[in-house]
Order: structure tokens, then C-alpha cells, then sequence
């Protein structure tokens, strides 16, 4: 089973997402698969 690589987010996508978090706006699940990262990544702040 091939590893899936290990994907480098740009500042600009992390902005995004942290705005869009920060908005409260959507559920962290919805945020989830709109920006296809893992509900963590979102909580934490931290991709």
C-alpha cells in the first residue's frame, strides 16, 4: 500500500482556514471537508 505524502500547507490556505474558523460560521466537520484537512488541524490551529 503506497504512503500517502505528507502535504505542506501554504500561510495563505492556513489564514483561510483559521478565518473561516474563527468566524464560526461552520461546524468544524463542515470546515473539515471544505478545506479537506483533519478536524485537529482545525481545532489546534496547528497545520
Amino acid at each position: 500500500m503506497a504512503k500517502r505524502l505528507r502535504r505542506n500547507h501554504t500561510p495563505a490556505f492556513k489564514a483561510k482556514v483559521a478565518l473561516a474558523a474563527v468566524r464560526g460560521e461552520k461546524t468544524i466537520v463542515e470546515l473539515r471537508q471544505q478545506f479537506d484537512v483533519h478536524p485537529n488541524q482545525i481545532s489546534m490551529r496547528n497545520f
